[in-house]
Protein backbone atom coordinates (compact mmCIF):
# COMPACT_ATOMS: atom_id res chain seq x y z
CA UNK A 1 0.00 0.00 0.00
CA UNK A 2 1.18 3.33 -1.04
CA UNK A 3 1.17 6.01 1.89
CA UNK A 4 1.18 9.38 0.83
CA UNK A 5 2.50 12.47 3.34
CA UNK A 6 1.10 15.71 2.87
CA UNK A 7 2.10 19.11 4.11
CA UNK A 8 -0.54 21.31 4.84
CA UNK A 9 -1.04 24.66 7.12
CA UNK A 10 -4.08 24.41 8.80
CA UNK A 11 -5.21 27.33 10.40
CA UNK A 12 -1.24 28.34 10.40
CA UNK A 13 -0.52 24.93 12.37
CA UNK A 14 1.81 23.01 10.06
CA UNK A 15 0.87 19.31 10.08
CA UNK A 16 1.87 16.02 7.89
CA UNK A 17 -1.17 14.57 6.52
CA UNK A 18 -0.37 10.68 6.41
CA UNK A 19 -2.79 8.61 4.83
CA UNK A 20 -3.62 5.43 2.09
CA UNK A 21 -2.81 7.48 -1.30
CA UNK A 22 -6.14 5.72 -3.20
CA UNK A 23 -8.20 7.27 -0.02
CA UNK A 24 -7.43 10.56 0.43
CA UNK A 25 -10.01 12.28 -0.77
CA UNK A 26 -12.48 9.87 1.34
CA UNK A 27 -13.63 10.29 4.91
CA UNK A 28 -11.54 7.82 6.83
CA UNK A 29 -11.10 7.44 10.55
CA UNK A 30 -9.30 10.27 12.35
CA UNK A 31 -5.92 10.11 14.87
CA UNK A 32 -4.32 13.24 16.06
CA UNK A 33 -0.86 12.22 17.07
CA UNK A 34 1.40 13.99 19.23
CA UNK A 35 5.22 14.24 18.84
CA UNK A 36 7.49 14.71 22.33
CA UNK A 37 9.46 17.73 24.00
CA UNK A 38 12.54 19.13 21.47
CA UNK A 39 11.20 17.07 18.74
CA UNK A 40 8.75 17.97 15.67
CA UNK A 41 6.23 16.14 13.28
CA UNK A 42 8.41 14.47 11.25
CA UNK A 43 10.06 12.39 13.96
CA UNK A 44 6.91 10.41 14.53
CA UNK A 45 6.37 10.26 10.89
CA UNK A 46 7.17 6.19 10.91
CA UNK A 47 4.62 5.21 13.71
CA UNK A 48 1.98 7.15 11.75
CA UNK A 49 2.86 5.28 8.35
CA UNK A 50 2.10 1.96 10.40
CA UNK A 51 -1.36 3.09 11.33
CA UNK A 52 -2.18 4.37 8.09
CA UNK A 53 -1.64 1.77 6.34
CA UNK A 54 -4.78 0.13 8.53
CA UNK A 55 -7.09 3.11 6.74
CA UNK A 56 -6.55 6.02 9.26
CA UNK A 57 -5.74 9.10 7.93
CA UNK A 58 -2.98 10.51 10.53
CA UNK A 59 -2.40 13.97 11.27
CA UNK A 60 0.93 15.24 12.99
CA UNK A 61 0.99 18.68 13.97
CA UNK A 62 3.94 20.77 15.14
CA UNK A 63 4.04 21.61 18.59
CA UNK A 64 4.06 25.22 19.28
CA UNK A 65 7.99 26.19 20.11
CA UNK A 66 8.92 22.96 17.86
CA UNK A 67 9.45 22.05 14.37
CA UNK A 68 8.31 24.67 11.78
CA UNK A 69 7.34 26.69 14.75
CA UNK A 70 10.18 27.03 16.46
CA UNK A 71 11.09 30.67 18.02
CA UNK A 72 14.42 30.20 19.17
CA UNK A 73 15.88 28.70 22.60
CA UNK A 74 13.28 27.61 25.27
CA UNK A 75 12.44 30.00 27.97
CA UNK A 76 14.79 29.61 31.38
CA UNK A 77 11.92 29.62 33.81
CA UNK A 78 12.00 25.71 34.07
CA UNK A 79 9.25 23.70 32.19
CA UNK A 80 6.95 26.90 31.09
CA UNK A 81 7.92 26.43 27.69
CA UNK A 82 6.85 22.71 27.59
CA UNK A 83 3.66 23.37 29.31
CA UNK A 84 2.98 26.36 26.79
CA UNK A 85 3.26 23.80 24.20
CA UNK A 86 0.90 21.33 25.75
CA UNK A 87 -1.82 24.31 25.97
CA UNK A 88 -1.18 25.09 22.67
CA UNK A 89 -1.72 21.62 21.49
CA UNK A 90 -5.10 21.62 23.69
CA UNK A 91 -6.09 24.26 21.97
CA UNK A 92 -5.16 23.27 18.81
CA UNK A 93 -6.84 20.30 19.13
CA UNK A 94 -10.43 21.08 18.43
CA UNK A 95 -9.29 23.26 15.34
CA UNK A 96 -7.46 20.49 13.66
CA UNK A 97 -10.65 18.36 14.13
CA UNK A 98 -13.09 20.87 12.82
CA UNK A 99 -11.10 21.59 9.88
CA UNK A 100 -11.58 18.08 8.57
CA UNK A 101 -15.38 17.97 9.78
CA UNK A 102 -15.97 20.70 7.14
CA UNK A 103 -14.16 18.83 4.52
CA UNK A 104 -16.30 15.64 5.78
CA UNK A 105 -13.28 13.92 5.57
CA UNK A 106 -13.90 11.54 8.92
CA UNK A 107 -15.66 8.72 8.84
CA UNK A 108 -18.61 7.94 11.28
CA UNK A 109 -17.41 10.71 13.70
CA UNK A 110 -14.41 8.34 14.47
CA UNK A 111 -11.71 10.09 16.26
CA UNK A 112 -8.65 9.04 18.28
CA UNK A 113 -5.23 10.59 19.62
CA UNK A 114 -1.86 9.61 20.75
CA UNK A 115 1.39 10.52 21.69
CA UNK A 116 5.20 10.50 22.94
CA UNK A 117 6.28 11.58 26.21
CA UNK A 118 5.52 15.28 25.74
CA UNK A 119 2.51 14.23 23.40
CA UNK A 120 1.23 11.56 25.56
CA UNK A 121 1.02 13.81 28.56
CA UNK A 122 -1.34 15.97 25.67
CA UNK A 123 -3.16 12.87 25.13
CA UNK A 124 -4.22 12.61 29.04
CA UNK A 125 -5.38 16.38 28.83
CA UNK A 126 -7.11 15.62 26.36
CA UNK A 127 -9.27 12.81 27.60
CA UNK A 128 -10.57 15.06 30.40
CA UNK A 129 -12.46 17.13 28.10
CA UNK A 130 -13.48 15.59 24.97
CA UNK A 131 -15.77 13.01 25.26
CA UNK A 132 -15.64 12.66 21.52
CA UNK A 133 -12.43 11.01 21.62
CA UNK A 134 -12.61 7.33 21.00
CA UNK A 135 -9.48 5.67 21.46
CA UNK A 136 -6.32 7.57 23.25
CA UNK A 137 -2.27 5.88 23.26
CA UNK A 138 -0.44 7.75 26.00
CA UNK A 139 3.51 6.20 25.07
CA UNK A 140 6.26 7.34 27.38
CA UNK A 141 3.96 10.26 29.35
CA UNK A 142 2.35 10.60 32.38
CA UNK A 143 -1.40 10.67 33.01
CA UNK A 144 -0.34 13.05 36.39
CA UNK A 145 0.78 16.51 34.95
CA UNK A 146 0.27 18.65 38.42
CA UNK A 147 2.74 15.86 40.05
CA UNK A 148 5.45 16.12 36.99
CA UNK A 149 5.75 19.80 37.79
CA UNK A 150 6.52 19.38 41.33
CA UNK A 151 8.91 16.98 40.47
CA UNK A 152 10.48 19.53 37.98
CA UNK A 153 10.59 22.28 40.55
CA UNK A 154 11.94 20.08 43.30
CA UNK A 155 14.74 18.67 40.76
CA UNK A 156 14.98 22.64 39.35
CA UNK A 157 15.89 23.62 43.10
CA UNK A 158 18.35 20.97 43.51
CA UNK A 159 20.50 22.38 40.89
CA UNK A 160 20.04 25.81 42.47
CA UNK A 161 18.02 26.88 39.07
CA UNK A 162 15.74 29.73 40.09
CA UNK A 163 12.16 29.15 39.82
CA UNK A 164 9.51 32.02 40.04
CA UNK A 165 7.69 32.03 43.56
CA UNK A 166 4.38 32.05 41.17
CA UNK A 167 5.49 29.14 38.81
CA UNK A 168 2.62 27.33 39.97
CA UNK A 169 0.05 29.89 40.28
CA UNK A 170 1.09 30.34 36.11
CA UNK A 171 0.41 27.08 35.33
CA UNK A 172 -3.10 26.14 37.44
CA UNK A 173 -4.80 25.98 34.35
CA UNK A 174 -3.12 22.07 33.91
CA UNK A 175 -5.25 21.12 37.22
CA UNK A 176 -7.93 21.32 35.16
CA UNK A 177 -6.09 18.60 32.48
CA UNK A 178 -5.13 16.19 35.19
CA UNK A 179 -6.44 12.61 34.65
CA UNK A 180 -5.68 11.79 38.06
CA UNK A 181 -7.44 14.21 39.30
CA UNK A 182 -10.61 12.92 37.10
CA UNK A 183 -9.78 9.25 36.22
CA UNK A 184 -13.40 8.99 35.23
CA UNK A 185 -13.28 10.42 32.28
CA UNK A 186 -11.36 7.55 30.85
CA UNK A 187 -15.08 6.95 30.43
CA UNK A 188 -14.18 3.30 29.22
CA UNK A 189 -13.01 4.30 26.33
CA UNK A 190 -10.03 1.98 24.82
CA UNK A 191 -6.85 3.68 26.56
CA UNK A 192 -2.88 2.19 25.79
CA UNK A 193 -0.15 2.92 27.77
CA UNK A 194 3.29 2.20 26.96
CA UNK A 195 5.83 3.29 29.64
CA UNK A 196 10.06 1.91 29.35
CA UNK A 197 10.99 0.76 33.21
CA UNK A 198 14.28 2.99 32.91
CA UNK A 199 12.97 5.85 31.49
CA UNK A 200 15.32 8.80 32.82
CA UNK A 201 12.87 11.58 31.85
CA UNK A 202 9.08 11.01 32.88
CA UNK A 203 9.10 8.60 35.59
CA UNK A 204 7.61 4.85 34.89
CA UNK A 205 5.92 4.87 38.32
CA UNK A 206 3.88 8.10 37.28
CA UNK A 207 2.02 6.08 34.53
CA UNK A 208 2.14 2.47 36.09
CA UNK A 209 1.11 3.73 39.89
CA UNK A 210 -2.11 5.29 38.44
CA UNK A 211 -2.99 2.32 36.45
CA UNK A 212 -2.71 0.26 39.05
CA UNK A 213 -4.60 3.07 41.11
CA UNK A 214 -7.46 2.66 38.54
CA UNK A 215 -7.63 -1.01 36.70
CA UNK A 216 -10.32 -2.39 38.65
CA UNK A 217 -12.72 0.49 37.88
CA UNK A 218 -15.43 -0.13 35.58
CA UNK A 219 -14.44 3.50 33.75
CA UNK A 220 -10.88 1.32 33.41
CA UNK A 221 -12.23 -1.94 31.66
CA UNK A 222 -10.47 -0.80 28.04
CA UNK A 223 -7.68 0.63 29.67
CA UNK A 224 -4.29 -1.59 29.53
CA UNK A 225 -0.60 -0.99 30.29
CA UNK A 226 2.62 -2.76 28.23
CA UNK A 227 5.86 -2.67 29.95
CA UNK A 228 9.03 -2.71 28.77
CA UNK A 229 11.34 -3.77 31.42
CA UNK A 230 14.56 -2.66 30.06
CA UNK A 231 13.86 0.14 27.65
CA UNK A 232 14.87 3.85 28.53
CA UNK A 233 12.88 6.92 26.95
CA UNK A 234 12.60 5.58 23.64
CA UNK A 235 10.37 4.43 21.11
CA UNK A 236 11.55 0.95 18.64
CA UNK A 237 9.97 -0.44 15.85
CA UNK A 238 8.24 -3.78 17.80
CA UNK A 239 6.49 -0.64 20.34
CA UNK A 240 5.30 1.32 16.93
CA UNK A 241 3.95 -2.21 15.82
CA UNK A 242 2.13 -2.40 19.10
CA UNK A 243 0.91 0.92 18.97
CA UNK A 244 -0.71 0.19 15.55
CA UNK A 245 -1.99 -3.30 16.32
CA UNK A 246 -3.77 -1.12 19.64
CA UNK A 247 -5.59 1.40 17.18
CA UNK A 248 -6.70 -1.51 14.54
CA UNK A 249 -8.36 -3.66 17.46
CA UNK A 250 -9.76 -0.92 19.61
CA UNK A 251 -10.53 1.91 17.33
CA UNK A 252 -10.77 0.77 14.10
CA UNK A 253 -12.95 -2.23 14.60
CA UNK A 254 -15.72 -0.35 16.52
Amino acid sequence: MKIAVRHRSIERIPVLEVVPEESRSEALPLLIYYHGWQSSKELVLTQARKIARLGVRVILPDAMFHGERKLGEPSSIPSVTFWSSIQHNILEFSVLVRFFEKKQLIERDLIAVGGVSMGGITTCALLTQHPEIQAAACVMGTPSPLSYIDLVISSATKRQIAVPKDLRLALSWVGHYDLAQHPEMIANRPFLFWHGKLDEKIPYEAAYDFYNTIKAEKYAQNTVFLTDEHERHLVRGDVMDQIAAFYEKNFLKK
